[in-house]
């Protein structure tokens, strides 16, 4: 089986398992300059654009990438040639992480603004609201501090103590790293359901037998499903997702649109 493997995929195979054995069990300092952080967080260098595509967060989310990659990249390359395999790659997943950090800036944008709104007029419902929207970035004791502002909302003491943890949430969540290259994955994803669309798959839950394209479909629409319904407690960058499966079917289009061969 492994004899199958082509060049581009076996080397970034090989690279990137390197880099999360290297980085957990002999550097893991490598994490804080591999990670890819919001562009305003003082622990961001424009490099991580490129390197958090080669660290990953444990070793299922490893697992998870590189078995991707390993079932659907050899064909890829054999169809695409090993320079558009490794472009598909490297510009899903840098493509990914600029949009993500966009989409990030945005959502930063609208906690700043909330923060804002707090302590021009400090509130209890202001600072509910705040803790609502934010659910994962606070313990439950939170809500006995709400009883008590609420009971005294004039309290300079309890005001400063909401401020305090606003400005706490908001330095998690500017610090929030992201890691993986599964933004290039499903660049790969929708690059094989776009040029092999009625190749069967078979599942291994459920096992039964799948087209590619039904297979993406899938994928996608749940995506874009994570997207919208933006569960606070999800900490998988979905946004970085459908990122890649944008720009991997912009650039499939681009490669195939003077193409009519189908598979």
């Amino acid at each position: 089986m492994f004899r199958n493997l082509t060049p581009v995929v076996k080397n970034l195979l090989l690279i990137t398992i390197g880099v999360y054995v290297v980085a957990s069990f002999f550097m893991p300092q490598l994490k804080a300059f591999f990670a890819l952080y919001y562009v305003h967080s003082n622990r961001f260098i424009p490099t991580q654009f490129l390197t958090y595509m080669f660290m990953h967060a444990d070793g299922w989310h490893l697992f998870s990438n590189m078995f991707g990659l390993f079932i659907f990249g050899p064909l890829l390359e054999q169809f695409l040639g090993p320079k558009k395999i490794l472009s598909l790659w490297m510009i899903c997943g840098v493509g990914s992480g600029l949009l993500y950090s966009g989409y990030t800036a945005y959502r930063m944008n609208q906690m700043d603004n909330s923060i804002s709104a707090f302590y021009s007029n400090p509130n209890p419902d202001s600072f509910r609201e705040f803790v609502n929207n934010n659910p994962g970035f606070f313990k439950p004791g939170v809500y006995d501090f709400i009883d008590a502002y609420d009971r005294n909302p004039d309290n300079a003491n309890l005001i400063q103590r909401a401020k305090d943890n606003l400005m706490s949430v908001r330095e998690m969540q500017a610090n929030v790293p992201m890691v993986g290259a599964s933004g290039a994955l499903f660049g790969v994803l929708i690059a094989f359901a776009m040029l092999f669309p009625n190749t069967q798959l078979f599942l291994l839950f459920p096992p039964m037998p799948v087209k590619a394209k039904y297979l993406v479909l899938f994928y996608g629409l749940y995506t874009v499903y994570n997207v919208i319904y933006n569960n606070p407690l999800d900490n998988v960058a979905h946004f970085a997702h459908l990122s890649g499966l944008v720009i991997g079917a912009a650039l499939v289009w681009y490669w195939k649109k003077d193409r009519r061969n189908f598979y």
